[in-house]
């Protein structure tokens, strides 16, 4: 199980690779680049929700997604750094680490039925 959450962190951080993609991409390889990063992060994300409860699996890449994206922005790209980004993005994170422990019971069941099968 911990194996496919890290395939979700790593969906995650090829979003924030497409998404960087998406703004900065200027010539015709930097643009296949994107949309690579674009199609290996949705298939990853795809066979993580074949196990994972599909809700819980999305909000952990759109929100590792957001947060990495707005760091990126900052930290390589110039971003004007604001607390109040800083701020959003602490609890953005917070509900997607709630999010993470209020759904390991449903998913503790799942696999438990699916053993079952």
């Amino acid at each position: 199980m911990n194996r496919i959450w890290l395939s979700v962190f790593g969906a995650g951080a090829l979003e924030v690779l497409w998404v960087s993609g998406l703004r900065h991409s200027s010539n015709v390889l930097e643009w296949t680049g994107t949309a690579l990063f674009i199609l290996l992060s949705f298939i990853i994300l795809i066979k993580a929700t074949q196990t994972l409860p599909v809700g819980t699996v999305y909000a952990v890449f759109a929100g590792l997604g957001t947060c990495g994206t707005v760091i990126v922005e900052m930290l390589v790209f110039g971003e004007p750094f604001k607390w109040s980004k800083v701020l959003l993005i602490a609890v953005l994170l917070a509900g997607v680490i709630g999010l993470k422990l209020v759904s390991g019971d449903s998913e503790e069941q799942a696999a438990g039925t699916e053993v079952a099968k």
